[in-house]
Order: structure tokens, then sequence, then C-alpha cells
């Protein structure tokens, strides 16, 4: 405690013997004296504190927990005004702070009068449209798939599509090509299957490929295939004679021509014209092949890709050269000599297409998963690669970033393509050999063809 001893005789020594001195000298005594009662209440105090006991922790914690429930019931009420949901919620934690001690007392009258607001709380305009636009983007929930009750059969595989059948060797269900492509299936596969009564396009849905057994060549006819073939030509005549490598189309070790007719195949997402990627499929024993190989090939595939554009430099060709040009697919003046390109694509769809033309240009294609989330794993991807071209259209915004910063940390070429079409990747190659920019946009750049 303070010793105001001094103070006070000080006080007392320029005291005069007039009323007004003696006021003011009283008054400065009394202070001191408060002063010094204060000192001691303190000093009390502060001996006779005791720590906080567990009972009044647990009741700080669930104070604090109901707090946070309530900040977020009534944060989502004010994003949705009227939300049945964030209405509860926020009235379950208020009604929960006060019965905790001493919240009601000093905060009844204002816990009440917001009790009764959160009640009164309507939906709005706005939040009515907000729900509805969310709804609607919902995508569709997949229907669950009961994989005990599936059967097994073997797959049989078709020019287009494929039989299941049973252990009696006999056809139970016929599936569509969208089946098999996806799952890549061929002949001898064993796949578990349900019967599909909702889905028009085929009689059964596949569940999962649970393995293979070897087939005699007699129990099914022989196919052959012809993948990533090239349409080519004006509308009426359209023709196929090479793939996206260049390679010739040859059956029995002829190379053959076949005349495409796109009406056929024309339909609300199919759309053939020259540039058209596709899939030929034909059985190998058909007596057609020998005289007009056109009737027994068949269209397998069709993939939705951008076709590739014949540039202004292609078209400046004499006569002699047009000729040539109608059987060969152009080719940009390039030649990446064996270096490791990088493919970031977020799936697979038509990933061996764009590893094709990788390889037409002397590269090695290494696919990367531009959906990948750990940046430590896209480094490892990317680190050893000498070009990257990165597929915008497929990937997710926050490996667009990293792709970009790890090509330039270790020194990788980079180019992005706008889709998966044929063109923009090629162009977007050529870019990244040649030192261009990254981004074609709005810019002219010249593409050049060899020669």
């Amino acid at each position: 405690m303070f010793d105001y001893r001094n103070n006070i005789k000080r006080i007392l020594l320029k005291t005069d013997s007039d009323d007004k001195s003696l006021e003011n000298s009283l008054a400065a005594i009394k202070t001191i004296v408060a002063m010094a009662d204060n000192d001691k209440t303190a000093t009390s105090t502060k001996k006779t504190k005791k720590p906080a006991n567990t009972a009044s922790i647990a009741q700080n914690n669930a104070y604090n927990k109901e707090i946070k429930q309530f900040l977020r019931g009534l944060t989502k009420l004010i994003e949705t005004p009227g939300d049945p949901a964030a209405k509860n919620t926020s009235l379950s934690a208020l009604h929960k702070l006060t019965f905790i001690p001493g919240v009601g007392k000093k905060f009844g009258t204002e816990l009440g009068q917001l009790d009764q607001a959160i009640q009164k709380s309507i939906e709005t305009k706005d939040a009515v449209n907000s729900k509805i636009f969310k709804e609607a983007m919902k995508s569709a929930p997949k229907p669950k798939r009961d994989y005990r009750k599936g059967e097994r059969y073997t797959i049989i595989r078709l020019v287009s599509g494929a039989d299941l059948i049973n252990d009696n060797g006999e056809t139970v269900y016929t599936v569509k090509e969208s089946q098999i492509h996806s799952l890549n299936l061929k002949s001898g596969d064993i796949v578990e299957a349900l019967e599909d009564n909702t889905n028009q396009n085929y009689e059964a849905e596949i569940l999962r490929v649970v393995g293979f057994r070897k087939l005699r060549t007699r129990d099914y006819d022989q196919i052959e295939d012809f993948k990533y073939a090239v349409v080519q030509g004006k509308q009426g005549q359209l023709a196929i004679t090479r793939n996206i490598r260049g390679e010739k189309l040859r059956i029995r070790g002829k190379a053959v021509t076949i005349p495409v007719d796109s009406s056929y195949y024309q339909g609300e997402n199919i759309h053939l014209e020259d540039g058209s990627i596709v899939d030929l499929a034909w059985y190998t024993g058909d007596v057609r092949l020998k005289k007009n190989p056109a009737d027994a090939v068949q269209i397998r595939w069709i993939y939705q890709v951008d076709p590739p554009k014949h540039s202004n430099a292609a078209k400046k060709k004499k006569d002699k050269d047009k000729s040539e040009n109608n059987e060969e697919l152009s080719k940009l003046d390039m030649d990446l000599h064996y270096q490791r390109v990088g493919i970031a694509i977020g799936d697979n769809q038509n990933e061996a297409m764009l590893e094709g033309i990788v390889t037409r240009y002397n590269g090695i294609p290494i696919p990367i998963d531009a959906f990948e989330g750990k940046k430590k794993v896209m480094e490892n991807q990317i680190k050893d690669l000498d070009i990257v071209i990165l597929v915008t259209a497929f990937a997710a915004h926050d490996s667009t970033w990293n792709i970009r910063e790890f090509a330039s940390k270790y020194g990788a070429k980079f180019a992005v393509s706008s889709s998966k079409g044929y063109q923009s990747f090629e162009r977007a190659l050529y870019r990244a050999e040649m030192g261009l920019p990254a981004y074609e946009g709005n810019q002219s750049i010249d593409y050049k063809i060899q020669k």
C-alpha cells in the first residue's frame, strides 16, 4: 500500500487560517483517504481471486459453440431470407443461448426481439429466383447401381456394339456402341449387366468388367478396325483414305478409299464434314471386301471434336500439289525431335487422338491430369517435360495456374489450346515449339505448312 503521510504533511504546512484554504485542504485530504481505500480493496481482491473452475470453462465452451451455430444460421438466413432450415438453426441456437447463466438477464429483451424478427423472415423474390436457379443447375442424380443383382455375360464384339451371351452361348442382350466404346471392351471380356427397361437406346446396362476368357476363333466373327480416320473432301464428296497419323487405310494389304455418305450419319449431335475424326470397322470375312470394300466398312464411332481447317497457304499450291493434298492431311512445318510433350487435359476422352498428333510430329506424348489438386503431384508430372500443352476447356481453374507456374519453373515450352479439337491443339503445339505466344487470341500468327 502506498504511504500517503508525507502528502498530508505538505498539505497541512501550506494550509492558512482562512476558510477557503481550510476547505481546499480538507477536500485534498479526503481524496487521499479515498485513494488509500481503493488500493486496499484492489490488493484484497487480487489476493483472494481464485482460478476459474471446470464448471465455468464448460460454460464458456457451451456459450462459444452456440454463438457460432447462431451466427452460421443467421448468415444463411441473410443470404436466403425465409429459408426454413436457416430459421430453425438460428432459433434453436438462440433459445439455447438464453439458458446460459447471465445471458438471459443481460440480453433478454434484445434476444426476444431477434427471435420475433427471425420468425417473421419471409422469402423475397430474389431469394426464390436464386433457389429456382440453383435447383435448375443441379445435375440429375445418377441412379444407384445394385451390383449384387448383375448377371455375368461374355462380350462378343460386333462392327458396331456388342452381343452379351450367357454360358450356353445364347445372345441375351445387344448393346449399343456408346457403352462398348467408353469401356473399350473386346470379345472375350466378362461383364456384369442389368436389364434396363427405362432406356430405349439399349436393352441392358453394363455395370463393370469382371474378367476375360479366351474364345475360339470359330465362336465369333473376326473384326478389324481403323481408328482416328480423317474425313476429307467437300459435302457430297467426302471420303476416308488416312488417319490422323498419316497412315493409309489398307484392307487385305491394299490401300483403299472409302466414300462417306454424310446424310446417313447426320443427327442432332452428329455432323460429318471435312476434318471429322471417326473409327472404322469391318468383318474380315465379309465377301464384299473383295469387290466393293465400302459396302462392308462401317463408321463405328464419331468423335465430337473441332474439324481441322485447311490453311490458305495450302490452297495456293499448284494444281499438281492440290491433287496430292486431296489424299493427305496438311502438316505444319515442325519436327519435335522426340521431345517429351505433356498433354494437360482433365479426362481421357480423345486423349489418344491428341497423343497421335504429338507422335505425328516425332514427339513423345505424356498425359497430365489437369484435375489433379495436389501441387506436388502436378509438379512431379511436369518437371521432366520439354513442352507442356494445356487444354483449358477441360482443366480445373486452380490447376491452370499451377501448370503454367511449373512449366515456367522448369523451363518447359508452354502453350494453350482453347479446346481439344485437332487444329486448336496442333497450333498450340506449333506455337510452343517455335517460341510464339502461348495464347492465340485474335492475333495473326503465321503457321507454316510443310512443303
